[in-house]
């Protein structure tokens, strides 16, 4: 059994006491994960860093095998990431939350070239946490969680001034159409809805929204089991920017 495909490296670990056991996401055969031989040796150090961007030839006697992957670095982010805190933490976010989500060997090619292009922007600070927001409702999204922030569910098609979402549908709710029940509801920042650019304040919103429901429904739905720490690293590093000026 062998294949050839891109992916992102998501992790490493270390295996007997050269080689290492790598997971990447790549767009045809999802999270995937495969020994690497001799990775664990200083000329395969650069290569096997969180974020790269690898070419990928995979080999294994049976399909259902753990198999090996003879990686070629196609493109570092190491450089980009290391330079900047908010960046660093924003990638071991991505990396932790596609690793806690994914199921294993499962094709999801739209998150792919979502988290591709979100990748690429790393180092570039102004618009980094507002891409990184959006590729969160992408993945809840992609995994049947999404949100419907297209019309009020109280007021319907017709409604305008949306502001809250239901932290039980996920859908959008009307200032009007909450009425006395706005302060059980979820704030609706206009970011969410793609207005943009937007200050930090409402990124930070955003983050509470998308927060409610990978922890409430994604995680709830996987057994209750935690959110990644990496993720709350990156919101704290943000609300941190944010207060700092």
């Amino acid at each position: 059994m062998e294949w050839r495909d891109q992916g992102i490296l998501l992790s490493s670990r270390t295996h007997g006491e050269t080689s290492v056991i790598i997971e990447v996401f790549t767009p045809a055969h999802g999270r995937h994960a495969g020994v690497v031989r001799s990775g664990a040796s200083r000329k395969m150090a650069p290569v096997l860093q969180p974020g790269a961007q690898l070419d990928l030839a995979w080999r294994a006697r049976l399909e259902d095998h753990l198999g090996a992957f003879q990686p070629e670095l196609l493109r570092s982010r190491a450089a980009a990431s290391m330079g900047d805190r908010l960046s660093l933490a924003g990638l071991n976010a991505v990396t932790a939350l596609l690793l806690f989500a994914l199921p294993e060997r499962e094709a999801h090619p739209a998150l792919y070239e979502r988290t591709e292009a979100l990748l690429d922007l790393l180092g570039q600070g102004d618009v980094w946490p507002l891409a990184y927001l959006q590729w969160e409702l992408a993945l809840l999204d992609d995994l049947g969680f999404g949100l419907d922030l297209s019309t009020c569910a109280v007021k319907g098609a017709a409604a305008n001034d949306l502001s809250y979402v239901s932290p039980r549908t996920g859908r959008a709710v009307s200032r009007a159409g909450a009425g006395e029940w706005a302060d059980r509801l979820l704030p609706l920042p206009s970011c969410l809805m793609g207005h943009g650019p937007a200050p930090d304040i409402e990124i930070a919103q955003g983050f509470t929204v998308t927060g409610h429901f990978l922890r409430q429904h994604l995680a709830h739905e996987m057994g209750n089991k935690p959110l990644p720490e990496a993720r709350q690293r990156f919101v704290d590093r943000h609300r941190k920017m944010m207060e700092s000026g």
